[in-house]
């Protein structure tokens, strides 16, 4: 509509830094909207929590989430996933209100990015890395054994999760958008509930086929 022109976002890559926006002055109307929404969940799937950027994705922004969510750095996981990892963990070591989380946690790029982050960043290959193979991080890989026999690497736990969450919530991707902040708030919430009920509902019976299959083999 004539009223509300389009406008393009400029979206940096995961592992370049991030400007934080500037504000500008706009001569026309236009609906006010949020940048996106950050979601958390655990490595079996289960939302954790999940907020709203209203200017942008941004390592700060990010950090403020985390410590909304986890107030005090021990109760923050060990291996944080963030698709910008590397860019969180520069601002982490440049400001010193952030140093704490050093001590706890570990921050990772999700394997589903890594892939395209920029070989030559040494903060990124070298403390960034979801899977090393050098035994620098024994908790996020594993060896496990194909069908032959043979070992491989794999990693701990699933660091996708968020992502797979995100490709899910795309298919609402038409109905959030022409909704009310209000409505929008409850919407998404009562959808991410259902789905981690879901969730854990999925992990209830795989545990229990688990279970009666030991039953079984003890017989």
């Amino acid at each position: 509509m004539p009223w509300q022109p389009s406008t393009t976002n400029n979206v940096s890559a995961h592992d370049e830094p991030h400007e934080e926006p500037t504000k500008r002055h706009k001569t026309y109307f236009k609906p006010s909207k949020s940048y996106c929404v950050e979601t958390l969940c655990a490595p079996c799937g289960v939302v954790i929590a999940w907020s709203k950027f209203m200017k942008s994705e941004s390592p700060t922004e990010i950090l403020g989430f985390i410590n909304n969510v986890y107030p005090i750095p021990e109760s923050c996981p060990a291996y944080p996933c963030i698709d910008k990892a590397c860019v969180v963990l520069h601002t982490v070591a440049n400001q010193e209100e952030y140093h704490e989380l050093l001590e706890t946690s570990q921050f990772v790029v999700d394997s589903y990015h890594y892939n395209n982050h920029k070989a030559s960043d040494r903060l990124c290959q070298e403390y960034c890395n979801p899977a090393p193979h050098d035994g620098s991080a024994p908790n996020l890989v594993v060896i496990d054994y194909d069908n032959d026999g043979t070992p491989y690497y794999k990693c701990a736990f699933n660091t996708q999760a968020c992502e797979q969450l995100n490709a899910w919530l795309a298919g609402f991707e038409s109905i959030l958008k022409r909704m009310t902040p209000s409505n929008f708030n409850w919407f998404l919430h009562t959808v991410l509930f259902y789905h981690t009920q879901c969730v854990l509902q999925k992990h209830s019976k795989k545990w229990v086929k688990i279970s009666d299959d030991i039953v079984e083999d003890d017989e």
